[in-house]
């Protein structure tokens, strides 16, 4: 067996907002790649509109620096559990992970999730406990909580002696120990040189595993992939194995390989390091590319199932059609079905109905983050309430099940176990750290979750934070009797004015401002009564010869509730959708005419009778 030891392949693995893109901006700036007066900013790696808004990784990307000699190729993963699939889908090119965990909160769920993939994968694990520049911090009681999550997850005894480094991805230091004071990063790069193996070469004919894709307007579809398997030059004839066993024969046009942030062209790329290759037409995440003369199969990455699912369909509103740029069937299908071939995590299915498709993913941010891209392209919609995802197992009904846990304060115990109680939450763990900060941990069936997170951040006043886990499926726990309010909604198209939405507010709270166009069926805002009522905000003030001291004083309204895109995913009911375009997000019933609504509801009323 051969080594390639000018190489070392990595990825970076952590729960959400412990500083792995931060640490990346920090190995890329010390490795000399940029020039002196370049600017390139912070999270270099979050290229992604959105990524950079959310403040999260989204999408798996890889890099390369130089460090003495020896290119180190780092994978930067999502950290958030929703986005899980991208941790599956490129951690098999690595040969060694950097966890990172935090100072202060430490493992997390996610820890524990992309840990078990890498330990699995028998990647080499390097812990860097990060953020040690924090006043609050408690490196003792990290590191045995570290060492116990290793005892329960390790595969073999080897793993359980991992090299453990402290840094500080913002001031961009790193040392092997606590206490001696950090330069710079290259303790992290020493680290990886002397511990992380390097890749392994047999030999034979070209051999690639295609763990990404990328578009480019000029040299068409961009297969990203490790080379396991002899190398690769412009020109070379290839083989393409998909899914279904077909082998489609394609001609290398370009080989790229990765330098910071670029893509450097090159001759030929042997095996053991990230390549890009163009020329391949149809190409797939998992597929494997190899030699024309003997095309051979690798493993192709496993990815786990969905959890929860909603219906997109074709804006059927009074309003489709004025803000968007697709608002077919035929733009929307080809959009959700284009979007298979990057997102493994999502399944795409037609429906009963020619313009409504079913979309299953990870949780409700994994398809949040779905429908604010489709949006931001110019595409027009409208969402279902997302649902758990049952299946029959034995003969028996299961339901997924999740691991939650939140960072909260004592005083928020009470109303939050109120809460999860009703959502059939089990509390399966307290701790608290002595300063009247606690850490609770439930195991709760995934549809408990839907539409939990803006009622937790409201009731905490937005001064906790959850984190939950995929764990498994267990026998199904019965429905949640739901305990949201009814709505007000709106009874006549038009546009609201101050005097019709004074009158509304009179019961309840509002969703829109005057001036907004409105149709009969939409939600405009929510009351404390159980049942809808329809209200006319677009209701003019009478005008009459008589006049009064009083008559010309402006309505004062209250201002506003208005709802982010998972703020209406999580608000709306199983009769309610969510239309989105490129302008608006509106809340709307199914049954837009009250007289429809009224006829279900007794029709309804009449099945469960007999």
């Amino acid at each position: 067996m051969k080594y390639r030891d000018d190489i070392r392949n990595i990825a970076i693995i952590a729960h959400v907002d412990h500083g792995k893109t931060t640490l990346v901006d920090a190995m890329l700036k010390q490795s000399h790649l940029f020039r002196d007066n370049e600017v390139v900013g912070e999270l270099i790696m979050d290229s992604n509109t959105l990524e950079r808004e959310k403040g999260i990784t989204i999408m798996a990307k890889n890099t390369a620096v130089l460090y003495k000699g020896v290119k180190i190729n780092i994978i930067d993963t999502p950290g958030h559990a929703d986005f899980s699939g991208e941790v599956e889908r490129v951690i098999s090119m690595a040969d060694g992970c950097l966890l990172l965990v935090d100072s202060i909160e430490g493992p997390m769920p996610q820890t524990k999730f992309v840990l078990r993939q890498a330990l699995a994968k028998g990647l080499k694990p390097i812990v860097v406990i990060n953020k040690i520049d924090r006043d609050n911090s408690q490196i003792d009681e990290i590191i045995r909580l570290t060492q116990d999550l290793f005892l329960e997850l390790a595969t073999s005894a080897d793993q359980l002696d991992f090299p453990l480094l402290y840094a500080s991805g913002r001031e961009g230091i790193a040392v092997a120990e606590l206490g001696t004071k950090g330069k710079d990063i290259s303790p992290l790069f020493d680290c990886i040189l002397e511990k992380v193996p390097p890749p392994q070469i047999t030999s034979g004919p070209f051999q690639m595993l295609v763990s990404n894709l990328d578009y480019d307007s000029h040299k068409g579809k961009i297969a990203i992939g490790r080379i396991w398997r002899g190398k690769v030059a412009p020109h070379d004839s290839v083989a393409v194995l998909s899914s279904d066993g077909s082998v489609t024969r394609y001609e290398i046009d370009e080989v790229f390989t990765y330098l910071g942030l670029k893509r450097l062209k090159v001759e030929a790329v042997e095996a053991g390091d990230i390549v890009a290759v163009t020329g391949i037409e149809k190409v797939s995440i998992g597929d494997t590319v190899a030699s024309a003369e003997q095309p051979e199969a690798l493993p192709r990455i496993e990815i786990g199932e969905p959890t929860i699912e909603m219906t997109i369909g074709v804006n059927t509103s009074p309003f489709a059609g004025r803000e968007g740029r697709f608002c077919t069937t035929r733009q929307l299908r080809a959009r959700l079905y284009k979007e298979l071939e990057t997102n493994l995590s999502l399944r795409v299915q037609d429906t009963d109905s020619a313009d409504t498709f079913l979309v299953k993913g990870r949780g409700e941010l994994h398809l949040a983050i779905l429908i604010e891209t489709m949006r931001r392209e110019g595409y027009e919609f409208e969402v279902s309430r997302p649902e758990a995802i049952t299946k029959i197992v034995d003969g028996n009904l299961v339901e997924p099940v999740e691991a939650l846990t939140i960072d909260t304060r004592s005083e928020y115990v009470g109303v939050l176990t109120e809460m999860l109680s009703k959502r059939q939450a089990q509390l399966t763990d307290m701790r608290n750290d002595g300063r009247d900060n606690l850490r609770l941990e439930f195991r709760i069936p995934t549809k408990g979750l839907i539409g939990f997170r803006s009622a937790f951040l409201t009731s905490t006043r937005g001064d906790s934070i959850m984190n939950t886990l995929f764990i498994g499926y267990e026998p199904w726990r019965g429905e949640i009797v739901t305990t949201r309010s009814g709505v007000l909604v709106a009874s006549e198209e038009g546009i609201a004015v101050a005097y019709g939405l004074n009158n509304a507010q009179e019961r309840g709270d509002t969703f829109i401002e005057p001036g907004t166009p409105v149709y009969e069926g939409m939600i405009v805002g929510t009351h404390a009564r159980l049942q809808d009522i329809p209200v006319n905000v677009c209701k003019e003030k009478k005008k009459t010869n008589v006049r009064s001291s009083t008559s010309d004083i402006a309505v004062k309204l209250t201002p506003a509730i208005i709802f982010s895109l998972e703020q209406a995913i999580d608000f709306i009911q199983n009769d309610e959708l969510v239309e989105i375009t490129p302008q608006s997000i509106r809340l709307r019933k199914k049954l837009l005419t009250n007289s429809l609504r009224l006829r279900n509801a007794a029709s309804l009323r009449r099945s469960l009778q007999e």
